[in-house]
């Protein structure tokens, strides 16, 4: 995966917005407002997304790759390192969880 098929996955969703309101090198999806998913454009992909605490930890316990959501309230963000240790198509479901769960919450 990269930054290109993620960001076309994520915009590809109803009333998915994009910005950068960080930093140049952070791209941010929001939808009904609020931040569902965000990524890094420098350096190697990571991805921050909304998770519901059990899956989180569960998440983190099966994949090197997932850790504790980066500058974000650890209990329900994971931060996931896109080094191919973790299939697309599951990465891909978890964009589809973060947003669904952001979705819920408005």
């Amino acid at each position: 995966m990269n930054i290109e098929i993620l960001r076309e996955y994520c915009i590809s969703k109803k009333d998915v917005t994009e910005s950068s309101p960080f930093d140049d090198d952070t791209l941010v999806f929001k939808v009904a407002g609020k931040i569902f998913a965000m990524a890094n454009l420098e350096g190697d992909l990571e991805i921050n997304l909304k998770c519901d605490p059990t899956y989180a930890l569960e998440l983190r316990e099966k994949y090197a790759a997932v850790c504790p959501g980066y500058h974000m309230n650890k209990k329900h963000w994971n931060t996931i390192l896109v080094d191919g240790s973790v299939p697309d198509k599951e990465i891909l479901s978890w964009v589809d969880h973060s947003y669904n769960l952001v979705l819920r919450k408005k």
